[in-house]
């Protein structure tokens, strides 16, 4: 039997946009299927058996209510490497305007200016998930997505470099 997909362990569409209350609730309605308090009582490999669950729901949840883990997932699904490992070519505006976010963090005189700086990153990375979100549920241009994805982890890895 295959495994199933995270989409599937919750019960919901494959798809970038997604409720994330409703993902919340699936998953805390998972969860409480495999409770370890649920077990305490049964044999060992039962036990072992709902830790598995445990483990596979929370790797699922952790995917699906990530936006950049969730379009590689469906990259993939869908055929499309990423290949974050191994590709880290980028056109040539878009990393002109990382240089540029950088210098403007380094030459930041406070509070304020890094402030503006990241403001700035995070509606940049807004207009990139609302592009993705396009790409991927309604054209399915899986190349589009795949470029796209790997804009969002340029920006949130400097999001996450330059955090408050």
């Amino acid at each position: 039997m295959a495994q199933m997909t995270p989409f599937e362990l919750f019960g919901l569409k494959p798809a970038f946009k997604v409720d994330l209350e409703a993902l919340h609730a699936a998953h805390e309605r998972a969860i409480l299927q495999v409770h370890p308090d649920r077990f305490a009582d049964r044999p060992a490999a039962e036990r072992r058996v709902a830790e598995q669950w445990a483990s596979r729901i929370n790797e699922a949840y952790a995917v699906l209510k990530d936006p950049v883990k969730r379009a590689v997932w469906l990259c993939e699904a869908a055929g499309r490497s990423v290949g974050a490992e191994t590709n880290t070519r980028m056109p040539t505006d878009f990393l002109m305007q990382q240089m540029a976010w950088r210098e403007a963090m380094d030459d930041a005189c406070g509070d304020d200016e890094k402030n503006a700086v990241r403001d700035e990153a995070r509606g940049a990375a807004d207009k990139v998930l609302e592009a993705l979100s396009s790409a991927i549920d309604e054209t399915h241009d899986w190349d589009k997505a795949v470029d796209l994805t790997r804009r969002l982890m340029f920006i949130e890895r400097f999001l996450e470099q330059n955090a408050d």
